[in-house]
Formats: structure tokens, C-alpha cells, sequence
């Protein structure tokens, strides 16, 4: 659905500025947001031996948190509508607060699942309601530079938690970076008072089974594409909870979700036959512009998760270095995120919105090529530094692009619509991306680890005593004290950890070529982003002669 203007022409209208403290504001909620999930991964190793739990356990806390937000946030959209947008930010805002105070004083996984699922109804509300407030209080110009800012806040976010969180977990205890996001809650709430009020909308009307139908279709595409490694790809693994004739439950579960999503949106198209509100209008992506963008934000979101994986995979695994080296290494990636989120509004205007998602795709998809030629075995290559800043700088700008493109192509009415289908796409894509990710490195180490063997002079006997059909990252300190448990010998040992040195890295250089492929397609997607800037009406065409 297009934004409609009186101006004739097609370009925006010069407005006031508008203060930036509102802004500060939102800003300030989303990172108290994003530091709580950046803070679970870097603390994970002093949660463990406080509570006394498995790694698996820390995780599955974020997972429990993602899925309460990707599940439920088309319904906060709705309820902000309800009680209005303000008020809505204020009451989550102190809510997610609450949750990080549980967080602070869990004293085993049970509490830390309760917080993490507070947490994540909490967030379910709030994120649709930063884009309204946006759309309030911004306008013009001034509105897309708000929200690029508002994008690029996450990724500054994810490297204030990783180095605040870090620091704190290891001089102090990892309590201490969930209670001050307790204290950052109180003062957002005393700031919001400064934010323009959003009158709530009369008349909203809840659509209880598309509610269910969504957060159901979410719940099982994000489960089953979360447990795709440990549950198996095809055939079931151990670790799964039941098989079905044999194979992993997991791509059902997906396949589940894809057809309960259809499921939705044919319920919500009848009910907008019926002339009855559906769970989220389906204004917001009605024009091939707006499926373009979406689509695109997908694919970029999916990318980013997905990087995200591999790298510290690199850095801790092949390297061996520690989380607060890796905490280092990714900076200039998150900077360049950063700094292209929030600058690339200054082509708006000069460049069409689809050349510039067509490039940056392109910037991804050769900055992930450079990165899986020149990885090796030592983290001090430039190169490495200067492909993570390539993709960083793409990542970004289409970060920015897609979100802007959504924003301005609705009107302010369903702007809350906008940020529940940000937030579903977040928060679904990150799942996707994680575990396309893991199941790309893994599957790929296995056949590099299949076909050296086979090349080996390691004898059969040797491999039957190594679990060979569950091949997995490790370190070559723990792939020698595995093998100090068997009959092999000292060739043979310095052979098993060149053969897995070599298969480690040729599979994280695949998974790179992969994941570029999936930038390329991107372009493609790309092309169908308006031609004219966010923000602007498109020229009308001249008429016919008679």
C-alpha cells in the first residue's frame, strides 16, 4: 500500500526538525532489548557454573525468548493499537525490565526459562511499537534517518553487551549486566514521558484463532529449524525426541509450520472477505514493491545469523581463541553494520532504492566469496578483516533500505503491521540462519571428513572406535584426547588432526560459498524495490495524447 501526499512531483516535504530525545528514548529500549540477547551467549560460561547447568540449557533460554517474541508479536501489534502506542512502550518497557530482574536472581534453569518467556511476551509488544512511535514523532527525511539509526542501534548493541557482559561476567558476577538493564528499564520509563502520545484506536478486534495459527506456524518453523542439527537433517539422530519410520522430526516440524502459516493467511483473507479485521493487515505487503522488501529483508536477516554462527565457529574452534577474543575480532564487522545503517539514507534521493539493495546484495555476496578464499588457520590475515567489513557495510545498508521501504510504503496507521512483520522476520530468519548455518558446516565436515578417510593410511579398526556418523566441531586439543582413548598411535593421531584441520576449514570455506550464493539471489529480490525514494510518491505517469 502506497503513502499518499499532496505533493505532485514526487519528492518529500521539507519539515521542522523534530528534537532527537524521542528518539534516544526508543533507541535506548531496543538496545536494553538486544543487550539481553547478546548478554546469555558471552556470559554462557559463568551462568554454567553458577547454576550449575548444561550449556544447552543457557541456550535454550534464548531460544525460549525468540520464539516468544516471533510467536506473539503480530498480536502486540494489536494490543498497542488498543491501548495505544505510548502507553504500550511504557508498560513493556517496565515489564522486560522485570523480566531482567528475574533474570538477575535465577537460582536455576526453570527461573531463567520464566524470565526469558516473560521477557519475550514483553518484547512482542514493545518492538512494534518503536516503528509507531518513529512514524509519531519523525517525518520526511528525519524519519529515515531514525530508522536507520534505530536498525544500526542493535548491532552497537551486540558489541557493547559482548564487552560489558564479558567484563562483568568474569571480574564481577554475569547478575550484575542483567540488573543494570533493570535500572536502564526505570530510566527509559521516566524518558518516555517525553515521547508524542499515540491515541489509542477504537474499535480493535482481536483475531483470537489467527493469533493462534501464527504464533503455532511460528513456533514450529522456528523448533524445528532450531533442532535440525541435533535432531538430524533426514534421518533421526539420538538426540531426537521420536522418529518417525526412522527419520528426524525436525523438517516436518517445518514443513508443519508452512502449511499452518497458509493456513493463517487464507483465515485472514476471509475475514477480510467477511469485512472483518485480521490478526495483521494485509495492506503492508499488498504491492510487489512491499513482497520485494520483505523478501529481501528475509534474506539479509538470514544472512546475518548465519555469519554471525560461522565466525566465532572459526575464531573458538579452529583457532582456539577465547569468547573475549572473539568479542574483538568481530568489531570492525559490527561497526560497518553500524555505520551503513545509518548512512545509507544519504543516497535516498539520488540513488533508486532497488539499485541500492541490488548492490549492496552484490557487496554481501562478494565480501562472503572474498572471506571464504582467505580464511586460514591464523585470525591476523587483513583480508579476513577487510571481507567481515565488505559484508558489514552490505548487511547494513539493506538492513536500513528494506525497513524504510515497508515503513514509508503504509500509511502511519499500520505502522505498528510494519514492525510486527520486522519483528517476525527477525526473529524467525535468525532461527533459519543459525541452523542453515550449522547444518551447512556440519553436513559439509562430514563428507570432507568421509573422503580424507578414505585417503588415509588410518585402518579400519582405528575408525570403528570413533563415532564417525555424528562427525562435529572440535578443537584438535579435544580430537587428541578422544583418540588417547583408543589404539591408535602417534602417526596415526597426527594424522586424524591433520585430516581434521583440513576438513574444518574447507567446510567453513563452503558454507561462506553457500551463504553467497544465497546474497546473489538477493539481487534478484532486490529489483523489485521502488524506484523513487522511501518517503516519496512516485511520479505519475504523463497522459496519453488524445
Amino acid at each position: 500500500m502506497t503513502t499518499q501526499s499532496s505533493e505532485p512531483t514526487g519528492t518529500t516535504p521539507e519539515l521542522q526538525a523534530t528534537s532527537w530525545l524521542p528518539l534516544l528514548v526508543i533507541v535506548l529500549a531496543q538496545v536494553q532489548m538486544a543487550f539481553n540477547v547478546n548478554a546469555i551467549p558471552v556470559s554462557i560460561g559463568a551462568i554454567v557454573d553458577d547454576l550449575n547447568v548444561s550449556p544447552t540449557s543457557v541456550g535454550t533460554a534464548l531460544v525460549v525468548y525468540s520464539l516468544f517474541v516471533a510467536a506473539f508479536v503480530l498480536l502486540g501489534a494489536r494490543v498497542g493499537k488498543m491501548i495505544g502506542a505510548r502507553l504500550a512502550f511504557q508498560i513493556t518497557v517496565l515489564a522486560h525490565g522485570a523480566a531482567m530482574g528475574l533474570m538477575a536472581i535465577s537460582n536455576d534453569e526453570r527461573m531463567m526459562y520464566n524470565a526469558q518467556a516473560i521477557a519475550g511476551l514483553a518484547a512482542a509488544v514493545l518492538v512494534p511499537s518503536l516503528v509507531v512511535l518513529i512514524a509519531a514523532n519523525y517525518h520526511g527525511r528525519q524519519q529515515a534517518q531514525a530508522l536507520g539509526i534505530l536498525a544500526g542501534s542493535v548491532a552497537v548493541a551486540g558489541a557493547l553487551a559482548f564487552f560489558i557482559a564479558g567484563f562483568l561476567a568474569t571480574t564481577l558476577s554475569w547478575r550484575v549486566s542483567f540488573g543494570m538493564l533493570v535500572v536502564m528499564a526505570i530510566v527509559v520509563f521516566i524518558l518516555s514521558f517525553r515521547l508524542q502520545p499515540v491515541a489509542r484506536q477504537t474499535g480493535i478486534q482481536i483475531d483470537f484463532v489467527g493469533a493462534i495459527l501464527a504464533a503455532l506456524a511460528i513456533a514450529l518453523i522456528s523448533f524445528g529449524f532450531n533442532n535440525l542439527t541435533s535432531w538430524g537433517l533426514v534421518l533421526a539422530r539420538p538426540d531426537a525426541p521420536f522418529a518417525l519410520l526412522g527419520l528426524s522430526p525436525a523438517p516436518f516440524m517445518v514443513l508443519l509450520g508452512l502449511v499452518v502459516g497458509q493456513g493463517f493467511l487464507a483465515w485472514s483473507h476471509q475475514r477480510v472477505q467477511k469485512e472483518k479485521a485480521p490478526l495483521i493487515s494485509l495492506e503492508v505487503v499488498d504491492e510487489p514493491q512491499e513482497r520485494s522488501a520483505l523478501w529481501s529483508l528475509l534474506i539479509i536477516s538470514t544472512l546475518g545469523p548465519a555469519v554471525n554462527f560461522l565466525i566465532p565457529l572459526y575464531i573458538q574452534i579452529v583457532q582456539d581463541r577465547t569468547s573475549l577474543f572473539t568479542a574483538v575480532a568481530v568489531v570492525p564487522y559490527t561497526l560497518a553494520i553500524s555505520f551503513a545503517a545509518i548512512t545509507v539514507v544519504r543516497l535516498y534521493g539520488r540513488v533508486k532504492p532497488k539499485y541500492i539493495g541490488s548492490v549492496a546484495f552484490a557487496v554481501v555476496a562478494i565480501g562472503l566469496t572474498l572471506l571464504a578464499f582467505v580464511i586460514r588457520n591464523e585470525w591476523g590475515t587483513p583480508l579476513v578483516i577487510l571481507s567481515l567489513i565488505i559484508v558489514g557495510l552490505g548487511e547494513g545498508s539493506l538492513v536500513t533500505l528494506v525497513f524504510n521501504v515497508l515503513v514509508s510504503e503504509s500509511p502511519p496507521s499500520l505502522a505498528g503491521d510494519v514492525g510486527a512483520i520486522r519483528g517476525v522476520a527477525n526473529n524467525l530468519a535468525t532461527a533459519v540462519g543459525t541452523a542453515l548455518a550449522s547444518v551447512l558446516a556440519i553436513t559439509l565436515l562430514g563428507l570432507f571428513v568421509a573422503g580424507s578417510l578414505g585417503q588415509s593410511s588410518i585402518p579400519d579398526s582405528l575408525k570403528a572406535q570413533v563415532n564417525l556418523d555424528s562427525v562435529d566441531f572440535i578443537s584438535n586439543v579435544q580430537l587428541t584426547n578422544v583418540l588417547g582413548e583408543t589404539t591408535a598411535t602417534p602417526e596415526q593421531v597426527d594424522e586424524a588432526v591433520r585430516i581434521n584441520s583440513d576438513a574444518r576449514l574447507r567446510a567453513l570455506k563452503g558454507s561462506f560459498l553457500v551463504l553467497a550464493g544465497l546474497a546473489l539471489l538477493g539481487v534478484f529480490t532486490s529489483l523489485g524495490l521502488p524506484e523513487y525514494a522511501p518517503g516519496e510518491v512516485p511520479a505519475e505517469p504523463p497522459p496519453e495524447p488524445a
